[in-house]
């Protein structure tokens, strides 16, 4: 079999649609004897309310501290007892789950699922269990430099809109959420459509089909509403800079960068070749090696770009003595101008190229890798054939394209810098 053909494509991923809305992807692979899953609910933070920020996080992480036929124990000691996982977390616009057994476990595990979507009691007692747990976290990120800097930063590029906001929320939120809260919540936003789960594992798609119908195909929700409408992000027009003040830390953590492109933008694979040139590949790319390797000013600095449903950011980040702060900021930003005034070139190109398809296939070893990787697709809406044109696609991107999506995103004089330390 070739390399091409052993990815995912549309000869071998089966895909159905539940009369009740949600969609099923399945990959059979009888090498393993194990089966793993991985999906989404359309529901996440954009649902909580300014005064309860970190509602669905908090709903989300409560779903196994007990059910309407378990307790938060007999959850977790069932999952035990065969070594199986199941998981949940809450996003912005989605929240997730996985989960992992061996075959002849998989009904049990489902069972599970279902269960932690549908029939969540969140009691008293475990509820204020899980709420000083929240409540020590945000403690802690209130006194992490590099908490305090992302969140700064993404105060700085998205303004008022909703992303702008931390999906765990605030002590002062997260102390207003009431159980009634949570279970409004989850009556309310929790249902069938737009769920959708990738089951890959030793496994033949219809009897996956039919378990999943059995545990999850009668559930209904008619108030289950729909994503909410957001307002238009737009890029700044200057540079804007903040500081927040941490004292007692030695580092200093800072983030410079600017709104990205969306997942499905035609810009987007130019553009995340081009950050693996900025900073990423061998020792962190040009940031790396100019920041971190020649000049010693950072203890990591690389680059990031993030996009999903909506805009992500595209970003560099460094920790540096707060002394060599000014002289880092001043080396990223004379590198981000030469990225986007000239450009990469082949050879740097071609290593980025040949990196981003020699790692698909080691992204896809497991059958948790690969429910990803067709949860990825059918959120973006790239095709069931996406993994086998991956490589082509890949080669087809120019020194000028990955030029092009730099000088419409990056622009050296419109950055947002959000740093924190003493």
């Amino acid at each position: 079999m070739s390399a091409a053909h052993s990815l995912p494509g549309a000869d071998d991923i089966s895909r159905s649609i539940v009369p009740n809305g949600i969609t099923i992807l399945v990959r059979s692979n009888f090498n393993s004897p194990s089966v793993a899953f991985s999906g989404y609910i359309a529901t996440g933070s954009l649902f909580d309310p300014d005064e309860k920020l970190g509602l669905a996080d908090f709903a989300t992480s409560s779903l196994l501290r007990g059910t309407q036929t378990r307790t938060f124990e007999q959850i977790y000691d069932s999952l035990e007892s065969v070594g199986a996982t199941l998981g949940f977390g809450a996003g912005t616009h989605s929240t997730g789950f996985s989960g992992r057994a061996l075959v002849e476990d998989m009904p049990l595990l489902f069972e599970l699922l279902a269960d932690g979507l549908r029939n969540p009691i969140y009691p008293a007692d475990e509820i204020e269990r899980l709420r000083a747990q929240l409540l020590t976290g945000l403690a802690l990120r209130s006194q992490d430099t590099g908490d305090m800097a992302s969140m700064t930063f993404d105060k700085l590029i998205f303004g008022e809109h909703p992303y702008a906001r931390p999906d765990d929320g605030y002590p002062e939120t997260i102390r207003n959420i009431s159980r009634d809260d949570l279970a409004a919540y989850h009556a309310r936003c929790f249902g069938p459509r737009g769920l959708t789960i990738a089951v890959v594992g030793a496994v033949e798609a219809q009897e996956v089909c039919d378990q999943l119908s059995r545990v999850l195909g009668d559930w209904q929700n008619p108030e289950q509403p729909a994503q909410p409408a957001l307002p238009a992000i737009f890029a700044l027009t200057e540079s804007v800079r903040q500081h927040v003040p941490l004292q007692g830390k030695s580092q200093t953590d800072l983030i410079v960068g600017v709104l990205g492109p969306l997942r499905r933008d035609p810009e987007y694979l130019a553009a995340s070749l081009g950050n693996s040139i900025l900073g990423q590949f061998g020792m962190m790319g040009r940031i790396g090696t100019v920041v971190r390797e020649q000049s010693g000013l950072a203890y990591y600095a690389s680059s990031s770009l993030s996009a999903g449903v909506g805009p992500g950011a595209w970003e560099v980040s460094a920790g540096v003595n707060p002394f060599n702060l000014e002289k880092a900021l001043a080396l990223i930003f004379e590198e981000i101008r030469v990225f986007t005034a000239q450009g990469v070139t082949p050879e740097e190109l071609q290593d980025s190229q040949d990196n981003f398809v020699g790692r698909l296939p080691l992204t896809l070893e497991s059958n948790g890798g690969v429910t990803h990787a067709l949860i990825n697709i059918e959120r973006h809406n790239l095709g069931l054939d996406y993994y086998r044109n991956y490589e082509d696609q890949v080669r087809a991107v120019t020194p000028e394209r990955v030029l092009e999506a730099a000088r419409k995103y990056l622009n050296p004089a419109a950055l947002a810098i959000a740093t924190s330390g003493p």
